[in-house]
């Protein structure tokens, strides 16, 4: 991981006092949105798609205090909008410093070079550069020519100025895997302390919804993306949301875990879903139906959704808030071992092939992994566990043989 020392205690005994006072929900990322304004128009982006009057507001320093100190959360990310278009961001960072919340401002970077004097180096405060790929890759995702070198040139210049800078990269259904490793290799050579990565979700807002990824895909991408990844390789992100974005670890949404705040209130359920508006942070906790969201819920807007916001919380408490996290996460961040590989995708078999496991313990040999073909018309239903069984009995599926990939 490439979270300071001072930080992660810090994290972990603000956790670990929460579980101690059996509080079931507490934020640990507080969204800080000061204004809906930007230089950029993303097509992905779900921000911005605001009247004129709307996108002039900001924030005032003091309204972002009162939602830091109201909910108290360690850490506050700072997104938009693009932030260093705010005429008072200087001010709302240091204040936020001295209350000693670790401060993430994410930026395009088109203006973060000549914004530097403006701050000063803090082991509280980085800057986060939004970067979703190589040159090509990012440009094309920001919908700009040239904002790649732009926001390279501001983060050597961010570096050589003694700031910390990290880099957030937001994958989409086009994203290739291998293109992608080595562009965190790059990453690394310019020196960044570390990455943080995350599926993007499709904003009903965004003008592009074709290229936003399913949960299936997700998971097929990232185990490529991160299969054998170098220690090198530095994520600005618990090491168990790593492995739930690559299908081998658990969790549940926690959409209070980082609850958002700008210029409407405090956003309903949370940062990527806007269905309302609560007037301070506990209203929000009391008077949102939780039960409908996260995937279990079957809520089709978060059937897919695998965002950091949501579960980097859920990632944070499983780690420092039971045994069996707080063991994994050793092990992973030591590097140890890696948690079991899930079992493939049906994206990873030859077409219209998924796996089935014979399951029944009591046969000999142990239990195989089976390629099962399955009708066009049953393929998602039946991968879902949906109508295997029944399908089965009437001998609708045809198993094919023993999978190649049984290393489950």
């Amino acid at each position: 991981m490439a979270v300071p020392l001072s930080q992660m205690w810090t994290v972990a005994r603000y956790v670990l006092r929460q579980k101690i006072r059996r509080v079931k929900r507490y934020p640990l990322v507080l969204m800080l949105e000061p204004l809906f304004r930007c230089n950029l128009a993303c097509a992905g982006c779900g921000k911005i798609q605001h009247p004129a009057n709307i996108l002039r507001q900001n924030l005032s320093p003091e309204q972002c205090f009162r939602a830091a100190e109201e909910c108290g959360a360690p850490m506050v990310s700072i997104p938009g909008g693009e932030p260093l278009m705010h005429p008072q961001i200087d001010e709302i960072v240091a204040g936020l410093v001295a209350r000693k919340k670790y401060v993430y401002l994410c930026t395009n970077a088109l203006k973060l070079e000549e914004s530097l004097p403006r701050f000063r180096p803090s082991k509280y405060f980085s800057f986060s550069v939004h970067l979703d790929g190589p040159r090509e890759e990012h440009d094309r995702a920001v919908c700009r020519e040239g904002v790649y070198d732009i926001a390279v040139a501001a983060i050597r210049a961010a570096l050589a100025a003694g700031f910390r800078v990290t880099t957030n990269s937001t994958l989409f259904v086009d994203a290739d895997a291998e293109r992608m490793r080595a562009f965190f290799d790059e990453l690394v050579e310019l020196g960044v302390e570390g990455m943080m990565i995350s599926p993007g979700y499709s904003y009903a807002k965004a003008p592009d919804q074709e290229h936003f990824l399913p949960r299936e895909q997700t998971i097929s991408l990232f185990r490529r993306l991160l299969a054998n990844a170098p220690k090198r390789w530095k994520f600005n992100q618990s090491p168990l949301f790593l492995e739930f974005l690559k299908g081998n670890w658990e969790l549940e949404c926690t959409p209070w875990g980082s609850p958002a705040y700008n210029i409407f209130g405090w956003q309903r359920p949370c940062y990527l879903l806007d269905e309302g508006y609560a007037t301070s942070y506990r209203e929000l906790l009391e008077t949102t139906d939780w039960s409908r969201y996260g995937h279990a819920s079957g809520n089709p807007k978060c059937r897919d959704c695998m965002v950091h916001c949501g579960y980097e919380p859920s990632a944070v408490a499983d780690a420092f808030g039971s045994l069996r996290g707080m063991l994994a996460t050793a092990r992973l961040m030591l590097g140890l071992g890696r948690q079991k590989r899930g079992a493939p995708l049906a994206n990873e078999f030859p077409s219209g092939a998924i796996p089935f496991v014979v399951a029944d313990q009591r046969l000999q040999p142990p239990p195989q992994v089976y390629e099962i073909r399955l009708p066009a018309t049953t393929g998602r239903q039946a991968h879902a566990g949906v109508t295997v069984g029944e399908d089965i009995k009437q001998d609708r599926l045809a198993v094919v043989g023993p999978s190649a990939s049984s290393d489950t």
